[in-house]
């Protein structure tokens, strides 16, 4: 087990290149050597700033590693180099760079500083807001610009902490213009678009939210530790409580225009799957409906466990810190209301305290309720109430039987005694029924059984009457508190059932990481914090349950109940279950290169075992034919022999250029020589092993571009030679050019069958031939090897159906001395 404690990190954010993120860094890496801390610089990009490399002065650095990649040599930062250094602090900017291949332990930079953070190694760097991972399309929308380095948004908010680096638009445009940024060839294409003023506010404002969001979230977590209840006003948090009934719509759509006020407001819906019954007969149907919507709107859908709704509502705002809560009017009629006392938006309201609480009309308002009553166990004011009314009903029956003494019968007196005990037991279960009883009991004995005015009983009719009284009031008491307790077992599977469905639910969506589904439960059962840990704690002030083999899930906050437990137990299951994915998702990840390069080495093997055996044993009889004695060959059938042999060597080392190319290509060690390029250079010669190939138009007209001539030979030649195989006999293979925007496109085609169904995906494998029947044709490299030539030189192919049948192939590459606008941008963007 390492004890080294784990390094910490601080990132300096920026909105754009150029805010000063880089000196920032370093100024503060010289203030930390100038206090005695051992400060290196691992990696910085100055880009050429006076003051920015002014700022390195007298800071101790690692030098660079240096590593050659398709004929160039770039610098990485060593991070084995700084390992071996173990300075106190590591200054390592551009934070989400991509690491040429080869030159550094991980793909990315920010996993070679995970290294770095785990060696207990202090690490200093900067990122922009564009290379966020969470906001890579949003950026890419306003700017037109794709973002390809990008790092993941929770690396970056795990930092310890997160300085903005902020600049007003004109600010930056003027330090454009001034020449603090880029050299001055590139300041007015980077003003023109990376940098327009929409496009740097815009970039300013997600930047602003983003940091605004990692600050709530450490304001949540110092309330959470100081366990402060009390809601402080930082931001707009609206929560909107949903019951699965049709209403739900308006009350979201009405929440979100709450949040929509202010900037940077959140909208928060949760549902409260009780135990009482309330949760019995929510439509799910709506729920999801609602759920949909709501993250249509931007907002976030959360399901609670709670007996108590009003309860449970306040207190998931608070946890939440929530400004707001929105809630829909009673659905219940005046009367039932009346009868039934305050409902839940009531009670809301006399606990919310200093959460504002919005009370929304809708068309179900005053109409009758959807699901059944809250009154449908023994709450605590039934509890009370029963009893009390057990001692009074009774009594104020027998005075009024007394007003109309002689108008009724013995047997109608006690029948309305009886009815009274049945209503008793309604309200309060069997206890008060056995109090009601035994007091209706006493009365009727007393006032309306002779001898009036004492307990006697002289009649045995009126014994037997009194006793069968007796027993059917104890027996409807005790069947009504039977079908409560029923009723109650079955709201609490129900609402189990349906938490149960909600976390499946989301799951199914694949929404679900294990940090997400620790937090849903913590969320939902209402505790303070949940956790996923090795070995159980030893403290008693928390509650754990096995989570799989291995892993427990704590959660720290108030004891859940036995039924509660039940549910916290499938909770587990899932969380543990999501564990399991996720190691055999990564187990998988780690097999699926091994998998590739075997699939690779077999279909090598298969194709070379025939298509190198062939030219192979050609050239090998033709020489060997030479070098007998036995037999006298004349000049033409030497000849012939001789340029059998020629012909196999030289289709042999086609074969095994292509593999030697093929196999630099996906090393990532291809060489190139981009200059420009005419056609007419390298038209003839791609073109000269193929008779049935021409070119139509003047490819002398075409301006020239930028291509390693011998490599866009190859690409040529190896499509052109694809076209001819598959041509009818006597077609020919058509070629052609032409400019657009910048850019270069030469189209091969030919009038073969095409594609056949479902063969576009494969048809840049290597070692396949799509619609050969035969292992004849060659080693199906052609395609594949053209395809990543093109790539090298920053160009495209893709194919196309040739109109009226057959296959197009598109080959685009840029102009020589032009420069794309996009690519000017985004060369800006980059930047930091």
């Amino acid at each position: 087990m390492n004890d080294v404690p784990r390094g910490r990190l601080k990132v300096y954010l920026g909105a754009a290149p150029g805010v000063g993120k880089t000196y920032r860094m370093l100024d503060e890496a010289q203030r930390r050597a100038s206090r005695g801390a051992d400060v290196v610089v691992g990696y910085v990009e100055c880009h050429g700033r006076p003051r920015t490399e002014a700022m390195t002065a007298g800071l101790a650095s690692v030098a660079r590693l240096r590593c050659g990649y398709r004929g160039g040599e770039f610098e990485e930062m060593d991070v084995a180099a700084v390992l071996a250094r173990r300075p106190a602090v590591a200054v390592v900017d551009e934070f989400a760079h991509t690491n040429i291949p080869g030159g550094g332990r991980h793909p990315k930079r920010w996993q070679d500083v995970e290294d770095l953070l785990a060696a207990g190694v202090d690490v200093i760097t900067a990122v922009n807001i564009q290379h966020l991972e969470s906001l890579k399309d949003v950026v890419e929308k306003i700017t037109g610009v794709p973002q390809h380095e990008t790092v993941p948004d929770d690396v970056v908010r795990k930092a310890e902490q997160i300085e903005f680096v902020d600049i007003p638009p004109e600010g930056l445009r003027r330090r454009m213009a001034h020449g603090s940024i880029y050299a001055p060839e590139k300041v007015d294409a980077a003003l023109a678009n990376y940098f327009r003023p929409g496009n740097l506010t815009a970039l300013r404002q997600l930047a602003l939210l983003w940091v605004a969001d990692r600050v709530d979230e450490a304001l949540q977590s110092y309330r959470a530790e100081h366990a402060i209840g009390g809601v402080w006003e930082t931001r707009e948090r609206v929560v909107v409580a949903l019951t699965g009934g049709p209403e739900g719509d308006t009350l979201v759509r009405r929440a979100a225009r709450i949040a929509d006020r202010s900037a940077g407001g959140d909208l928060l819906a949760v549902h409260v799957a009780r135990s009482d019954g309330l949760a019995a007969g929510v439509s799910h149907a709506s729920l999801a409906r609602q759920r949909r919507l709501v993250e249509d709107l931007g907002g976030s859908y959360h399901s609670v466990v709670g007996d108590d709704v009003a309860t449970a509502l306040v207190d998931f705002a608070r946890a939440e810190n929530a400004t707001q809560l929105v809630l829909g009017t009673s659905r219940r009629g005046r009367l039932e209301r009346f009868l039934t006392g305050p409902g839940t938006g009531e009670t809301v309201t006399e606990l919310s305290g200093d959460i504002d609480v919005h009370r929304v009309t809708h068309e179900r308002a005053g109409r009758g309720t959807l699901l059944p009553s809250r009154r449908r166990t023994l709450s605590t004011r039934r509890l009370i109430a029963g009893p009390v009314a057990g001692l009074v009903l009774p009594v104020l029956l027998t005075v009024a039987l007394a007003q109309v003494r002689g108008t009724v019968n013995l047997t109608s007196e006690a029948l309305l005694f009886l009815l009274a005990v049945v209503g008793v037991a309604c309200i309060g279960g069997v206890t008060s029924a056995v109090i009601a009883s035994v007091t209706a009991s006493l009365l009727l004995n007393y006032w309306f059984i002779p001898p009036i005015g004492q307990f006697t009983l002289d009649d045995p009719n009126a014994l037997l009457a009194l006793g069968v009284f007796a027993v059917v009031a104890a027996t409807v008491a005790a069947v009504v508190d039977r079908s409560l307790r029923l009723s109650r077992r079955a709201a609490r599977a129900t609402a189990e059932a349906e938490t149960m469905s909600s976390l499946a639910g989301s799951i199914v969506r694949g929404g679900q990481t294990i940090p997400a589904l620790l937090e849903r439960t913590r969320e939902t059962f209402g505790m303070d914090s949940a956790e996923l840990v090795d070995e159980p704690p030893d403290g008693a002030d928390a509650t754990t349950v096995p989570a799989g083999p291995g892993n427990y899930l704590v959660l720290r906050g108030r004891t859940p109940s036995s039924s509660e437990r039940r549910v916290l137990a499938a909770f587990a299951a899932h969380v543990g279950s999501a564990v399991e994915r996720a190691r055999l998702a990564q187990a998988a990840a780690e097999v699926e290169p091994v998998r590739a390069a075997d699939r690779m080495r077999t279909a090598l093997l298969r194709a070379v075992g025939h298509d190198l055996r062939t030219p192979l044993a050609a050239g090998w009889a033709a020489v060997t034919s030479l070098r007998s004695r036995e037999v006298e060959f004349s000049p033409e059938d030497r000849d012939e022999l001789l340029a059998t042999a020629e012909e196999s060597m030289a289709r042999l080392s086609r074969l095994v250029d292509n593999l030697l190319d093929l196999s630099r290509l996906e090393a990532g060690v291809l060489t190139l020589n981009l200059r420009a390029t005419a056609l007419e250079e390298v038209l003839p010669a791609a073109l000269a092993d193929t008779p049935t190939a021409e070119v139509h138009g003047e490819p002398e007209d075409m301006p020239p571009l930028l291509a390693d001539p011998p490599l866009l030979e190859r690409v040529i030649a190896n499509l052109v030679g694809n076209a001819a195989r598959y041509s009818p006999p006597g077609a020919r293979v058509l070629v052609t050019a032409s400019a657009l925007a910048g850019r270069a496109e030469l189209r091969i085609i030919d009038r073969g069958p095409g594609l056949p169904a479902g063969g576009r995906d494969r048809l840049f494998e290597p070692f396949q031939r799509l619609g050969d029947t035969d292992n004849t044709t060659g080693l199906g490299l052609g395609l594949a090897l053209a395809r990543g030539l093109t790539e090298a030189m920053d160009g495209t192919l893709t194919p196309e159906d040739t109109p009226g049948g057959g296959l197009t192939m598109v080959v685009s590459l840029p102009l020589a001395g032009r420069t794309q606008p996009i690519r000017a941008a985004q060369h800006a963007g980059g930047a930091t």
